[in-house]
């Protein structure tokens, strides 16, 4: 094989490639999923919801060559949470997210922490609060800030509009939808936020959960029994 083709086989490897790849590291007792996101291309990424377990993401990081830009939160319930601190100084990254309205949640960590009978954990401090309508970058790419409250006050979802993708937190399940029961949490604030910022994105759009198997907007808009 010439020099000329080795070149034209690495690049057509290369095209092949997608535009992103997604591991989903479930993390803590509540098996969270921790999205560790990033391009194939340059190995740039981010950690979506380190909620704990921060020596499996670290490891899981470190097996695939991902340089790891940023964390970013969709919102501040412990499990989502827990592991920011700890990662952010480990990695010497900032913190992105959620919405400032779940500041008390996140400084109030080891509230929450106690309540569920877990270890003590750091509170992180956001480096950016976002807000609704802001457009952050990761991954090489861009995604679109949507802040859907109801599962919690500051909740966000990030949203790739080009490849149809949304990490969606505990907004929405596949079959199910967010608890409301947790301080800050309210049924109709949520079903509002699935309603009228999730489904308009588009029934073809997928979207990763916080927790369970992904789905997509058009399926739990025809079959999820709670959004009936």
């Amino acid at each position: 094989m010439n020099d000329q083709t080795s070149a034209l086989n690495d690049q057509a490897a290369a095209d092949a490639q997608p535009p992103i790849q997604i591991l989903i590291i479930p993390v803590t007792p509540f098996q969270q999923n921790c999205s560790l996101v990033w391009d194939p291309k340059t190995r740039q990424g981010a950690v979506i919801d380190p909620g704990g377990d921060v020596d499996t993401i670290m490891s899981a990081i470190s097996e695939h060559g991902v340089v790891v830009e940023k964390i970013v939160l969709t919102h501040g319930h412990i499990d989502h949470v827990g592991g920011a601190a700890d990662l952010a100084e480990r990695l010497s990254v900032p913190v992105e997210g959620p919405h400032v309205d779940d500041k008390e949640l996140i400084t109030r960590v080891s509230d929450q922490a106690r309540q569920f009978g877990l270890a003590d954990v750091r509170p992180v401090v956001p480096d950016l609060w976002l807000n609704d309508g802001d457009r952050i970058q990761f991954a090489g790419r861009e995604f679109e800030v949507y802040h859907c409250p109801g599962h919690a006050p500051g909740h966000v979802v990030f949203f790739d509009r080009d490849l149809r993708i949304v990490f969606s937190g505990d907004v929405l399940f596949a079959g199910s939808i967010g608890r409301t029961d947790l301080p800050g949490g309210d049924h109709e604030t949520l079903i509002s936020s699935v309603k009228n910022k999730l489904f308009p994105l588009g029934d073809d759009v997928s979207f990763v959960p916080g927790h369970g198997p992904a789905s997509t907007i058009g399926h739990e808009r025809e079959t999820n029994p709670f959004l009936k």
